[in-house]
């Protein structure tokens, strides 16, 4: 198990102080060993980002190893192309898991075994109660639940009906099996769970082999301990299940080297929603484009967006692991993709809202070769070549007719820089017919040659371009918050979905880039100088996401300087 690049580690937290004082005890032989469990009935998203760097980076840190498993019990929900989508994931987060993939069905048989066991040990039991009754029976947290009549049958009749269950006698819903606890427990989770209930649907792994699936709290706990899982990482929603988990453990002749769980805080991130099943329902309402759609909170979704897979690990590192749930901000998350690829992307310029600029005084039919910088931050990162020409491209808001104080940009009469190449000065604009400036003029100083001016005069705004004969045509795809809400689950009595901001994504056709664009492969990741950092679409040719951009609205939410 490994991590391909830093950050490898997290902060002290009390996950890692647990394991290590288990190391230093000698507990489980020194070993450590962790598991991620997702369940491939959907896409991971970033909720799964913060699991997958804590179960991986503690096992790379104290010397242990981490296993992938599916845990597969819910037939109707999970598919193969889930299981290859969270292996993709996983690997393109940057972490490799021990030994080949892992799956809950792989247990089956032994599972069921164990089912038989408690049945002939009197712990466990046919019920014939639908699943509303039961549920109705289990009482709340001030009053104890009910107990079933069919909790008392002899163990040689649920030992048949189990067996008639696991032939496929009976139809869906007809019977369940559950454990013989207690209907009184303070904890509901120990009010007699159900272990299997009869589900004639095909396994994406076992097929038809199988028409009755066993639980997730009959599976993970036991899963854990047949692949000797040391230390069972899960989020708060699973604390309450602990004593349950303990009790099977208890109750079953599992290795002695039994596993521990613990509970850390879930990841929220505000203006989006993470549970599967919402996000399931914005794909199938058609509400997005599918699971990788750029607006999604999904791994491959932020993918699509251009997020580097180092500022994922590098923001789940720096909120560390707690006890108590809370919500980031998503400007946050934005602040550690910003800064990533502030440091490793190459300039380049686009213009997404041209406006002609003609340099009257420039030979016509001349061209030349401006140096360009690639990256300020990385010197090694070299410089290019940009063909400049007499008719440019600027962006329409680099120009004002009537320019308001402070408004430092191109304007009559007025100076400006052309990135990397002249000084250029307004001369004229040119009008369409109903009035609208469709093309201006300007002249260039010839001695401003790189954009410095050798008798030191100064402008105050360097803007971006493009030679128009040149030019490469690009759709430009700018994406907002896809709730309008930053939580959007928080409202008593109104659907989330109420929040869903119908501007979202802003399609922006008709753009123009410098030559060098075309050149870039899917996913390859540029900024657009004085615009944004942008992703090749990895679907569509001549896309661009942008996937984040150049202002610090994190540094603004603190009350810093941007």
């Amino acid at each position: 198990m490994s991590s391909e690049s830093s950050p490898r580690s997290g902060p002290p937290d009390f996950v890692r102080d647990q394991v290590r004082r288990d190391v230093d005890a000698g507990s489980h032989g020194g070993r450590v060993q962790l598991r991620f469990p997702p369940e491939p009935n959907g896409y991971l998203h970033i909720g799964h980002a913060k699991s997958i760097c804590l179960n991986f980076g503690v096992a790379d840190e104290f010397g242990g190893s981490c296993t992938l498993r599916m845990d597969d019990t819910n037939p109707e929900t999970e598919r193969a192309d889930f299981v290859a989508g969270i292996e993709e994931d996983v690997r393109w987060l940057g972490f490799r898991w021990d030994g080949p993939t892992r799956y809950a069905s792989d247990y089956f048989p032994q599972l069921y075994a164990w089912a038989e066991l408690l049945v002939e040990r009197g712990l466990a039991y046919v019920d014939d109660q639908d699943a509303e009754t039961i549920s109705a029976q289990r009482g709340g947290f001030t009053e104890p639940g009910v107990d079933s009549p069919y909790r008392d049958r002899p163990v040689e009749e649920n030992l048949d009906l189990l067996r008639r269950m696991r032939a496929g006698e009976f139809p869906d819903g007809a019977r369940v099996l559950r454990a013989r606890i207690d209907m009184a427990h303070p904890n509901p989770q120990l009010r007699d769970p159900v272990l299997y209930r009869i589900r004639h649907a095909a396994h994406h792994r076992t097929g038809t082999q199988w028409c009755i699936y066993p639980t997730y709290d009959w599976a993970h706990g036991q899963s854990d301990a047949l692949e000797g899982t040391t230390h069972s990482v899960c989020t708060l929603e699973f604390d309450a299940h602990r004593p349950l988990y303990e009790w099977f453990l208890d109750h079953l002749p599992i290795p002695a080297d039994r596993p521990h769980q613990y509970e850390f805080a879930r990841l929220n991130v505000t203006h989006t929603v993470l549970s599967k099943r919402r996000l399931s329902a914005l794909v199938e309402g058609g509400h997005v484009d599918g699971w990788d759609d750029p607006r999604m909170p999904t791994l491959r979704g932020m993918r699509r967006l251009g997020y580097p897979p180092e500022a994922l690990r590098a923001f789940c590192n720096h909120i560390g692991v707690a006890k108590v749930n809370g919500t980031n901000e998503v400007e946050l998350l934005e602040s550690f993709v910003r800064d990533e690829l502030n440091r490793t992307s190459t300039r380049r310029m686009a213009v997404l809202r041209p406006l002609r600029l003609v340099v009257e005084n420039y030979p016509e039919g001349q061209v030349e070769q401006v140096e360009v910088v690639n990256n300020p931050e990385d010197p090694s990162a070299g410089t290019r070549l940009v063909p400049f020409s007499r008719e440019l491209w600027i962006d329409r808001d680099d120009f004002l007719e009537d320019p308001p104080a402070k408004f430092y940009r191109l304007a009559p009469g007025r100076e400006v820089r052309l990135r990397a190449a002249y000084f250029v000065r307004c001369t004229d604009v040119v009008r369409d017919t109903s009035g609208e400036v469709v093309e201006v003029r300007c002249t260039y100083d010839p001695a401003t040659t790189g954009g410095q001016a050798p008798d030191g005069r100064k402008v105050k705004a360097t803007i971006h371009w493009v030679s128009v004969p040149h030019a490469v045509p690009i759709e430009a795809r700018l994406y907002d918050r896809l709730f309008t809400e930053p939580h959007p689950d928080a409202h008593e009595g109104r659907d989330p979905f109420d929040f869903l901001n119908p501007n979202s994504v802003e399609v922006v056709g008709g753009a123009w880039a410098e030559p060098s664009l075309a050149e870039l492969a899917p996913a390859d990741r540029v900024q657009f100088e004085r615009v944004g950092y942008f992703c090749v679409d990895t679907n569509v040719p001549g896309v661009f996401h942008r996937t984040v951009g150049l202002r610090d609205d994190w540094a603004k939410i603190r009350g810093r300087t941007a």
